[in-house]
């Protein structure tokens, strides 16, 4: 009878913690009371839908996933949304929320985030752990602290870290990770905003950045850095890895659209496509006290070191792929471990979406682990509207307003874009927007605080382009906007 009852206790043991899934909403109706009932090693799948939530793992180190995992079916990423526009707290307002409590956790990659849409998010007021007592707004898709999770195969847009209330500033419009050692590879990382690192912010973090396309990002008011914001070296050096990414038409106001590199920073930068980002100066890549390897990247206006190119990437408008044509077919760095997939049917050859031999793609579509992403940048386009099929300034909204409002517009074309606000006497009073994007829908924050009340006008400028070289013709359209204090 004791055997008996031991075996029961033994295996009553064993079943209480044995790694379990759970299904949203059919167990749960919402993601974050899975979560709750979750234990470490749990599998967590949700159905598509819209969750309408404000995630947090708790510390928990557990696979949360859309169906994408068992389907391999992009649908289940564009159709599986967590929403992060309503948070209970608007201090707590990032989609995800990862965090561990001390550095000892900083190598634990027991937790992972697979296959959602992200969006709405607007960041976390997050204290410092570098400046205990200064607090900053950060991750409007994700905060990372203290982890090494595993981000894979995720469209995070149209999130933000940007309002300063009761914040020194605010940063990482997708992802913020700070002191951890993240996996952050095959995303679309697309139209997020931040005061510092539009896209993505790395603060005392190892980790690596793969096979992303990093994309119309933009920001960079405070602290520079439209598409990646990487600070400093990890408290015990772990190495940081940028490679095999797209990190395209990102802007910031301040040096550094595509990558800012500061104060240690970044260990390798390698056989990426970093093209046609915008800045007042360093445009495409700017390091500043950082010690980097920069190689085998295609860099728009070029950039020291092996392997580096500077001619145009002949991407296939609209997906990112590389032209037959394109200069970045193994052109990436020459090594087997950095090698394209093989095509098994025509052995020597890469596996498509890689082009040419089996040598390094540079850009999303090369290396080991690249995968095809078709249907999620069309999905990214039809989250967006689609692209447009004429120019339209549309009118401010909201109008009257005070003091801020936003301007919107759509080009059905690349071009030179360029937003101005004037007086009533015509005098030019500022610049919103200006440089090159890719047809699409923007949208600028005119904040009239230090104006006084009364009629404004706004323009729209597009100077089309066959390519970034050859104009093909303008087009300009102005509305007007009450201002009352």
């Amino acid at each position: 009878m004791k055997t008996y009852l031991l075996f029961l206790i033994a295996f009553s043991f064993v079943s209480a913690t044995y790694p379990t899934t759970i299904n949203v909403p059919e167990d749960y109706p919402q993601i974050q009371l899975a979560i709750n009932a979750a234990q470490d090693g749990d599998t967590i799948l949700v159905a598509q839908g819209t969750y309408t939530e404000n995630v947090n793992f708790r510390g928990k180190g557990i696979v949360l996933a859309s169906y994408f995992i068992l389907t391999k079916d992009f649908e289940d990423i564009t159709s599986t949304i967590i929403d992060g526009s309503q948070p209970a707290e608007p201090d707590t307002a990032s989609c995800v929320l990862m965090y561990k409590p001390n550095q000892s956790f900083s190598d634990d990659s027991s937790a992972a985030l697979i296959g959602f849409t992200l969006t709405g998010g607007k960041g976390t007021r997050w204290n410092d752990e570098h400046n205990l007592g200064s607090f900053y707004r950060e991750g409007g898709g994700i905060l990372i602290q203290y982890w090494a999770p595993r981000i894979r195969f995720n469209i995070i847009i149209d999130n933000e870290a940007y309002s300063k209330t009761n914040a020194v500033s605010a940063g990482g419009g997708a992802i913020r990770c700070g002191d951890g050692n993240p996996l952050i590879e095959n995303n679309i990382i697309f139209h997020n905003r931040g005061r510092y690192g539009g896209g993505i912010v790395f603060n005392y973090s190892g980790g690596v950045i793969r096979n992303n396309i990093i994309a119309q990002n933009y920001g960079g008011e405070d602290y520079a850095g439209g598409g990646l914001w990487i600070l400093a070296n990890r408290f015990d050096n772990k190495i940081k890895v940028i490679e095999n990414n797209t990190i395209i038409n990102n802007s910031s106001v301040l040096p550094g659209g595509g990558i800012f590199l500061w104060a240690g920073s970044a260990n390798y930068v390698r056989n990426n496509i970093v093209w046609g980002n915008t800045a007042p100066s360093n445009p495409q890549i700017r390091v500043s006290g950082s010690s980097a390897q920069i190689i085998y990247n295609n860099v728009e206006g070029g950039y020291t070191g092996e392997g580096n190119i500077n001619l145009d990437p002949e991407l296939v408008q609209n997906g990112y792929y590389l032209n037959n044509t394109s200069p970045c077919i193994d052109a990436g760095k020459d090594s087997v471990v950095f090698n394209d997939p093989e095509d098994p049917l025509n052995p020597g050859f890469a596996l498509y979406p890689s082009l040419g031999t089996i040598r390094n793609d540079m850009g999303v579509f090369g290396g080991p682990i690249c995968s095809d992403l078709p249907m999620l940048v069309t999905t990214v386009d039809d989250l967006l509207e689609g692209i447009p099929t004429d120019f339209n300034l549309f009118q401010n909204y909201p109008n009257p307003f005070n003091p801020s409002t936003i301007i919107s517009w759509q080009s059905p074309e690349s071009g030179y874009q360029t937003v101005k606000i004037y007086d009533v006497l015509g005098n030019e009073i500022m610049t919103l927007a200006d440089g090159y994007k890719p047809a699409g829908h923007y949208e600028v924050t005119f904040n009239a605080s230090e104006l006084s009340s009364g009629i404004y006008f706004y323009q729209l400028l597009v100077t089309a382009l066959q390519s970034k070289d050859i104009k093909t013709g303008s087009f300009v359209q102005t509305r007007k906007m009450l201002l009352i204090k």
